[in-house]
């Protein structure tokens, strides 16, 4: 499997967990119609690709080049406004779904950004940028605090999974073996703060001198 078509497939793929998890935002949390589904699932799939491609001067974005993306992430949205119904009982479904789409990103982004000269400490920053860009515009269009702002351990699993994908492609033997731990290594660490509530050290705020 060449670069190129590895990088596609994974962009394909991460494209389709953010729609699933933009779909099942709008209608377990927000409660949207067919419009707002659609709406909030592609925002959420393809946002942060539309913001690294900005970034990186790639104009216009790719997910307006190719049909690909948009049909991708319309599906995915589609597929869970006519299953929604079943797909209720599975309450961790959209954070299952925010980690895959996480995972898959930081590595597409990274990856991209490399492919565009960028050093790797700027494609490993684009990766993260990446990864969260398009749950952070789903989250502040229903009025939520994006979990970037809230907890220690979105923004880093993406991290590390992007600097593991530029390692691997700085040192020649990025592949579909090498994407998959990437990818795995970000899931990992994402799943594992959502299981024990884990976050990132926050400032301590001396007590109220008042009382």
């Amino acid at each position: 499997m060449s670069a190129n078509t590895l990088l596609l497939s994974l962009e394909l793929a991460g494209t389709f967990a953010f729609a699933l998890n933009g779909a099942l935002t709008a209608t377990q949390v927000a409660r949207l119609d067919i419009v707002g589904v659609l709406t909030l699932g592609i925002i959420t799939a393809v946002g942060g690709g539309i913001i690294r491609d900005l970034l990186i001067g790639a104009i216009p974005p790719e997910a307006f080049t190719t049909w690909l993306f948009l049909t991708v992430a319309a599906v995915g949205a589609l597929v869970v406004f006519f299953l929604s119904a079943r797909l209720t009982r599975f309450t961790s479904a959209i954070t299952v779904m925010d980690a895959a789409g996480l995972s898959l990103f930081c590595v597409t982004g990274a990856t991209k950004a490399l492919s565009f000269g960028l050093g790797p400490a700027q494609a490993a920053l684009l990766g993260m940028i990446t990864a969260v860009g398009g749950g952070t515009l789903r989250d502040m269009l229903i009025g939520r605090m994006p979990p970037i702002l809230s907890t220690g351990l979105y923004a880093i699993p993406a991290l590390v999974g992007a600097i593991v994908a530029v390692l691997a492609v700085r040192m020649g033997f990025y592949n579909l073996p090498a994407a998959a731990v990437a990818v795995g290594s970000c899931f990992l660490i994402r799943m594992l703060g959502v299981r024990y509530n884990l976050n990132a050290p926050t400032m301590r705020l001396p007590p109220d001198a008042s009382h």
